[in-house]
């Protein structure tokens, strides 16, 4: 069993819950797919391809739970889906998503440009900047050189 996992499972017992076997298929299908942005729909259909029948109901209650216990984020990449992706605990804010408007591909921008700007609304505002959510539009390369 991998770290994720073990993880998962020590939350999951410190709150008098048990590890089924959906939950491990669909943090297992968080993993695999580590550099997608996944909603429900795909979520029940790639554990379906794996010959593993998670219902509907079942999928978005692990889902709520993962992200409760933090284990998974939702973002809004404004394409009518509430969609999910592995919370880096690396990362001090969420990284920022580039998104192609010809092909609908999203790019994970892992630098954090926004740096300078937060010192500048802690100085200008005394505001602390606890997290910040970035979607860039445009046309990626690939789209770009059709």
């Amino acid at each position: 069993m991998n770290k994720k996992i073990n993880n998962f499972e020590k939350q999951l017992k410190d709150n008098n819950l048990k590890l089924t076997g959906q939950r491990k298929i669909i943090l297992n299908l968080f993993e695999e797919n580590s550099d997608k942005h996944l909603n429900a729909v795909e979520i029940q259909k790639a554990a379906l391809q794996q010959g593993n029948r998670i219902g509907t109901a079942t999928v978005y209650r692990t889902l709520d739970l993962l992200e409760k216990l933090g284990f998974v984020s939702k973002i809004n990449l404004d394409d009518s889906y509430i969609r999910y992706q592995f919370v880096d605990t690396k990362e001090e804010h969420e990284h920022h998503h580039l998104i192609c408007e010809r092909c609908g591909k999203v790019i994970d921008m892992q630098d954090d440009l926004l740096d300078s700007l937060e010192k500048q609304v802690h100085d200008k505002y005394g505001f602390n900047v606890t997290n910040h959510k970035v979607r860039i539009y445009g046309v990626c390369k690939e789209c770009l050189s059709k």
